[in-house]
């Protein structure tokens, strides 16, 4: 889907949070802002932001940039401003709030993350919100062949779709860090049990439980109840993402 679609140039939006992959998103950004006549490179007035993890001394920086006068003294010139990031640490999202609220003039944000609902509500609220992911099909296959693995399969399965992609150091990060992979695959399991317990309300057992039948409604509950907070403390820095997956492994019931 063409992010250009959701981008009026007679009306252009002060901040928009945008959901999907990074290296598809930003060109389709750079080509847009080129097309209002805004030069892209060389130019001081519009800068890319590219994090794994976005932090508090972040978005300080960001909101000093932010103020501060634009370079070119054309009037009504444009300051534009693409981040592009795989987490935003809650303390650095609660920096940012007042900066989003209260728009700058002639000031402008693209936020490229590859899942909204890992940000606070609040923090989302003052964006134009844009999801641009493709299909999750893929990711719903994976999820089913995962809920019928043995506990020792889905073990190794995590430490698969965690392993790092490889990276050119700090000015080039992975474009899908463990932590993003890990809250991408839990949209799609959450979405797989969900559909599970409308089309098959019935009896199931837990891996690695002796003897571990669980009326359906009940397990479940808890299950949601811990993907919930497994999505929660991958938010805050410095948990383990590997710890948190294999508890999930643990808890999500076998049909």
């Amino acid at each position: 889907m063409k992010i250009s679609n959701h981008l009026d140039r007679n009306n252009l939006h002060h901040a928009y949070l945008i959901e999907g992959a990074r290296e598809e998103i930003v060109p389709e950004i750079f080509a847009f802002i080129q097309s209002l006549g805004i030069k892209v490179i060389g130019n001081a007035d519009v800068s890319h932001i590219s994090l794994d993890t976005f932090k508090i001394e972040d978005a300080r920086n960001l909101k000093s940039f932010g103020s501060e006068k634009g370079f070119s003294n054309e009037k009504n010139a444009k300051k534009i401003f693409i981040v592009s990031v795989n987490n935003f640490l809650l303390e650095a999202q609660n920096s940012l709030l007042k900066m989003f609220e209260e728009p700058i003039e002639n000031t402008h944000f693209f936020l490229v993350v590859p899942e909204v609902n890992a940000l606070l509500k609040t923090f989302v609220s003052r964006f134009y919100v844009v999801f641009a992911r493709q299909d999750l099909a893929e990711e719903q296959k994976d999820a089913e062949k995962f809920i019928n693995m043995s506990l020792k399969n889905r073990i190794d399965f995590m430490k698969d779709l965690l392993a790092e992609s490889k990276t050119d150091g700090e000015n080039n990060p992975s474009l899908d860090s463990a932590r993003s992979k890990a809250l991408i695959f839990l949209n799609s399991l959450e979405f797989t049990l969900h559909s599970k317990l409308v089309n098959n309300f019935a009896d199931f057992t837990l891996p690695g439980v002796p003897g571990g039948t669980y009326v359906a409604q009940n397990s479940l509950q808890t299950c949601f109840s811990h993907l919930f907070k497994v999505r929660e403390f991958l938010r805050m820095p410095g948990s383990s993402t590997k710890t948190l997956m294999e508890s999930v492994a643990l808890v999500v019931p076998s049909f």
